[in-house]
């Protein structure tokens, strides 16, 4: 089994049509696909995509809200 994290610079788009020059990293687990689209965008980059083997398509919306802490929602609330 095999996890592609694709990623590109912030503001940028995943373009399947250009999806074989797109940059990613492959993880044989998806937990350390997530844990490295959380090091991207941490990082100044953003995770685009990742896809799995088994059918597992996460774009940058999912991945973003799969990745968000509980400690960022109660801090949002906060602060509204």
């Amino acid at each position: 089994m095999a996890y592609r994290v694709y990623s590109g610079p912030r503001g940028s788009e995943f373009t399947p049509l250009e999806k074989d020059r797109q940059l990613y990293k492959e993880f044989s687990v998806l937990d350390e696909a997530m844990s490295w689209a959380r090091h991207v965008n941490k990082a100044g980059r953003v995770a685009l995509l990742i896809e799995g083997d088994d059918g597992t398509h996460l774009t940058k919306q999912q991945i973003a809200t799969a990745l968000k802490s509980p400690e960022d929602e109660d801090h949002d609330h906060a602060a509204a």
